[in-house]
């Protein structure tokens, strides 16, 4: 769905493991990885759209995971130039995003990647939490430093390289 902005409304989701690391998948065919992501339906609650591409994308159902948090507000990224599709209707220039930070309560391996007709990735790895900033596809890096600086707030880790130097240059 889009929005009168042109912003797709989409959520995002951060899963973890006991380790607090972070699933990051391989998008099917690509070299870009991401977490998993998707488009919210009309009329569907951004927290249905979360489980429903929770288990598209990774092959998880609710009982698999316990939510953990949510971000306060949405995370707009644009879309590069190249990438906006000016003949469609109606147009999308980017994405507006809700990011949810769940926790695995089940063994890994329940995780399936061909849960839906169209598969979004094809291989998965377990990374540091802040690793995905600095290994995005450069214009969704800002969203995912805020939705990663944000959902941290709700765990004990430690901040990222990029979090240090804002708070050296800053004197706090």
């Amino acid at each position: 769905m889009i929005d009168r902005d042109g912003y797709r409304q989409n959520v995002g989701i951060v899963l973890l493991n006991d380790e607090r690391r972070v699933f990051w998948a391989r998008r099917l065919g690509m070299r870009s990885w991401q977490f998993p992501q998707g488009g919210i339906k009309r009329n569907e609650a951004p927290e249905a759209a979360m489980y429903r591409e929770l288990y598209e994308e990774v092959g998880l159902r609710s009982k698999d995971v316990q939510l953990i948090a949510r971000t306060s507000q949405w995370l707009h990224y644009d879309l590069p130039e190249r990438y906006i599709r000016r003949r469609s209707y109606p147009l999308c220039i980017g994405q507006k995003q809700l990011w949810f930070m769940l926790r695995l309560v089940s063994p890994e391996s329940r995780i399936r990647l061909d849960c839906s007709g169209k598969p979004e990735f094809d291989t998965w790895t377990w990374v540091d939490y802040w690793h995905p900033i600095e290994d995005v596809v450069y214009f969704k890096r800002d969203v995912y430093q805020r939705a990663l600086t944000e959902l941290s707030d709700h765990l004990e880790i430690a901040e990222s390289p990029l979090q240090k130097t804002a708070r050296i240059l800053v004197g706090s």
